[in-house]
């Protein structure tokens, strides 16, 4: 069972001073008006190409490997765009935490609801796919503000992020789980609840498989998705949180339920969400978090990507 993190006055303590001051900073600069963090956000991602070069680099890489046909200046085109909304995930992140419900709103649409009334009143739980958008805070929380479900997360190495983190994503949802704990997600798929969940990043080869995405044949992609449609025998529906263009907010597309996903074993269940996540992620490609690395799991014997 995940144990969440509470508030302690250890998170006082003076080494965590300096993110104090950057959460005081971000909670600030959130309450200025969405069309000046816009254009922040993206000034700032901008910027930030001169110095995580290396992310640059992978995100070149990555799109070279997912889209070998695109021509190289639409490619350097895509990663400019890419690292905007970089820096809008992070203005996004302080808007997702901070932001009152009736602002949120305010400027978002959301179509596809009725794909979640369907399987509640079909008594299923609700295996929502997600993808790793740099969206996802702000995604996540416009979510739970219409049908607070449960989150899938990494803790934080930071103590006082970790929760700070989970304390922002339960203003509108109603727990969040290690993503280790598939018997939690299990549990909470045959209660009827709705889990957040996106299998798209390599989490190391003792937990994946290796089948096609996008361009890449084998790549890692985890066996936890057949575990929790097999065992918790949700309906499988995927969701895409976009931002639209020239600071005019953003839309929420909720997809139909995957009617065909097939249980066979874990490469064919794997196969076939990675083909979910490949529709979703170019419905907003330039806002995928193409600076991971998420092919750097290779079969043995197989060179680096990187």
């Amino acid at each position: 069972m995940t144990q969440l993190p509470q508030f302690t006055r250890a998170l006082l303590h003076p080494r965590y001073w300096f993110t104090w001051l950057g959460i005081g900073f971000l909670y600030l600069l959130v309450l200025l008006p969405y069309p000046v963090l816009y254009h922040l956000g993206c000034g700032l991602g901008r910027l930030s190409m001169r110095f995580i070069r290396r992310r640059v680099e992978v995100a070149h890489r990555n799109l070279e490997l997912c889209f070998p046909t695109m021509p190289e200046a639409e490619r350097e085109a895509m990663v400019v765009r890419n690292f905007e909304s970089v820096g809008m995930g992070l203005i996004e992140t302080g808007m997702a935490w901070f932001w009152p419900d009736w602002r949120i709103r305010k400027w978002f649409h959301v179509s596809g609801l009725e794909h979640i009334d369907k399987a509640h009143r079909e008594g299923k739980g609700v295996l929502l796919i997600g993808m790793h958008f740099l969206t996802l805070e702000l995604g996540a929380r416009i979510f739970g503000i219409y049908n607070p479900g449960i989150g899938v997360y990494r803790p934080n190495d930071n103590a006082l992020l970790d929760w700070l983190q989970t304390w922002g994503r339960m203003r509108s949802n109603k727990s969040m789980l290690d993503r280790k704990d598939l018997k939690g997600m299990i549990r909470a798929l045959k209660n009827g609840d709705i889990i957040w969940y996106a299998p798209d990043h390599d989490y190391g080869p003792k937990s994946s498989v290796f089948v096609p995405f996008f361009g890449v044949e084998k790549a890692a992609s985890t066996k936890g998705s057949y575990l929790l449609i097999r065992s918790g025998q949700p309906a499988v529906i995927p969701f895409v949180p976009r931002r639209l263009p020239h600071g005019k907010g953003y839309e929420m597309v909720i997809l139909p339920e995957e009617q065909a996903v097939p249980l066979d074993n874990e490469a064919a269940t794997a196969a076939r969400i990675n083909k979910v996540v490949e529709h979703g992620v170019l419905m907003a490609p330039e806002q995928y978090m193409w600076l991971h690395r998420r092919f750097k799991t290779r079969p043995p014997g197989e060179p680096s990507y990187y």
